[in-house]
């Protein structure tokens, strides 16, 4: 594995530092030059239509089939933008609501997603949600249906801190979301999405994952 991984910001690149050891860049292949990675939720994440709120203790991308890899060089220096990959899409448990008598479940429809990272101040990472890719059910005295953009893929971005041993990436953000139910259901078009993973090496947990430029 190489001392450094690069990414870019607006043409000039950027590299993943090795903090005086070995370092990973922010997705990969299986290849011996990168590692697996897994973004853990820490303390809660928040879906907020229009008030209604469904959240969640317990969400995790791990690695696997391929997925949540560091990639070798030169794949992850992009002279033109992002550096891009497949992850696992994150699993969404432990959830309720702030309505009295009235349960949730988080649906994951499609089991691999896409996240890029962008080096910057601050750095970003995305991740895209494909079409009606997340499906929240509530149940009780409201049973509503909210899917997550039914009719396009969506990019839900969010802030790169790096750490040791564990780095974050920050969301708190909107993307539009179809209702259907009757009463007790919000009328809105767009939810609210808010959440902090600590994004670790799995094959190393000491050698952290960071973005710096």
């Amino acid at each position: 594995m190489s001392d450094f991984f690069a990414i870019v910001l607006s043409g000039s690149a950027h590299r993943v530092d090795r903090w005086g050891r070995r370092s990973l860049s922010c997705l990969a292949s299986s290849s011996p030059a990168g590692a697996s990675f897994e973004a853990a939720l820490t303390g809660t994440a928040t879906f907020d239509a229009g008030g209604t709120l469904v959240t969640c203790g317990v969400s995790v991308s791990a690695p696997g089939d391929g997925n949540n890899l560091v990639p070798e060089a030169p794949d992850n220096h992009n002279p033109d933008g992002a550096v891009s990959g497949a992850i696992n899409a994150p699993t969404f448990e432990d959830c309720d609501t702030n309505m009295p008598l009235v349960n949730a479940t988080v649906t994951v429809n499609d089991p691999v997603w896409e996240m890029s990272m962008l080096a910057g101040e601050p750095s970003t990472g995305s991740m895209t949600v494909p079409a009606g890719g997340i499906v929240v059910t509530t149940s009780g005295l409201a049973s509503c249906t909210a899917t997550v953009s039914p009719d396009a893929d969506v990019a839900i971005a969010g802030t790169w801190t790096n750490g040791d041993p564990a780095s974050t990436l920050a969301f708190d953000t909107t993307a539009p979301v179809v209702v259907e139910g009757g009463l007790g259901c919000p009328d809105t078009d767009e939810a609210g999405f808010t959440a902090t993973y600590e994004v670790t090496n799995a094959d190393d947990p000491s050698a952290p994952i960071t973005v710096t430029g």
